[in-house]
């Protein structure tokens, strides 16, 4: 199937990602030192979209007002979910876009144009209301698992136990204007319409849900420490993301270790050393005799003299004093209440988090947005928005 236009949805927050999505949607987090977003869009315009609709909600400004009406060329149409309410409601905002079988994916996850190419040429809309990319995986058990035979999908399951091959949805399909009747039509679980529910009924009634098996590249950010792996999987894939921008500014005695990420309008101090797997978002400064590898570092950061940072995932406009350490993973991180063990995750230190210098941030610390930390503290666990961290 050919087509030259796309729906994108991008109206969530990313809750498990929180408390990076305070102030911002997820499919605006960095991956690397751009947002997811733009990844998307890449992908989109490598496999001939010329078009696209992205459905906004969470913050919808911080989203529209980075990438405007046109994005490399491409025109932007914005439509609203102005309640977030799940990914079948999400789709039902763009229904007016809707007149022929037509692209959707998701905003928040990293997919390359490989995927995208392989579901249109698959779809055949004599045949099939909707055709879903599929990824070969041992581990379905965060996403869900896919049962498809002979280019069919025969069963979505939530919650895999049993040991069958599933595979993984890319959330990226073809859509004919019939799975708006079957968004419907599925009765709303906990409040939301959910799109795999409504692909769900399609497969259970007459109309027929295809799939196409792709090699291509896939990945999400479901914790922060996603994030670093993102990093560093688009660091050690193309050399044209381990750059340094002309604007930088890196002073003669620094050191810089490839792969690494420096945006415009950087300075990286005398005696600094960057790399490996560093990503710094535009307008960071590194302050002198700083070590940081392994980490990102979102826009307008400074981190002072003497700090150490190690597996250390950065809001914006965060503030490390003088002397500050991000010891580094593994460590065990809270989400959501479970315990996730041994993570080779230092910290995440939400937008406008300041530390006043000589602080000690340990394994698997998260720490929220508006936080303030008082100097020489020993900060673990996880500190709240808008706290202040004494001793």
């Amino acid at each position: 199937m050919h087509t030259s236009s796309a729906i994108v949805l991008a109206a969530g927050e990313g809750r498990r990602l929180r408390p990076l999505t305070k102030y911002r949607p997820k499919p605006m987090l960095p991956a690397a030192n751009k947002p997811i977003l733009a990844h998307v869009f890449d992908a989109l315009i490598e496999a001939g979209i010329r078009d696209i609709t992205v459905v906004v909600g969470y913050r919808q400004n911080r989203v529209q007002s980075h990438f405007g009406p046109r994005y490399r060329n491409v025109p932007i149409t914005y439509v609203t979910q102005s309640k977030q309410l799940g990914s079948g409601h999400a789709l039902l905002a763009a229904e007016s876009t809707f007149d022929e079988p037509t692209l959707v994916v998701y905003g928040d996850q990293l997919v390359d144009s490989n995927i995208i190419s392989d579901v249109l040429e698959g779809h055949d809309p004599e045949t099939t209301l909707a055709t879903l990319g599929l990824i070969p995986t041992t581990d379905v058990t965060e996403y869900g698992g896919v049962i498809c035979r002979d280019g069919t999908v025969t069963e979505i399951v939530e919650n895999p136990v049993d040991d069958r091959d599933y595979y993984l949805n890319a959330g990226v399909y073809v859509f004919s204007p019939a799975i708006f009747e079957a968004v419907r039509a599925v009765d709303p679980r906990a409040g939301e319409h959910s799109l795999i529910d409504a692909l769900s009924s399609v497969i259970e009634g007459d109309d027929t849900v295809g799939g196409v098996i792709s090699d291509g590249v896939w990945v999400d950010a479901t914790y922060p420490w996603d994030l670093l792996a993102i990093a560093d999987d688009l660091l050690e894939a193309d050399a044209e993301n381990g750059t340094i921008a002309e604007t930088a500014q890196i002073h003669e005695t620094a050191t810089v270790v490839e792969p690494v990420a420096i945006a415009d309008d950087c300075v990286v101090g005398p005696g600094a050393v960057v790399g490996p797997n560093v990503c710094l978002g535009e307008n960071v400064t590194v302050g002198a005799n700083g070590t940081i590898t392994r980490s990102v570092i979102d826009a307008d950061t400074r981190l002072g003299d003497g700090v150490t940072l190690r597996e250390c995932v950065s809001g914006r406009g965060v503030n490390v004093g003088p002397g500050s350490t991000v010891v580094g993973g593994p460590g065990d991180v809270i989400v959501d209440d479970s315990v996730h063990r041994d993570v080779a995750f230092g910290a995440l230190l939400a937008d406008q988090t300041r530390d006043e210098g000589g602080v000690t941030y340990c394994p698997g610390t998260i720490v929220g947005a508006d936080a303030h930390v008082q100097a020489g503290s020993t900060v673990r666990g996880t500190v709240d928005n808008d706290v202040e961290v004494r001793g």
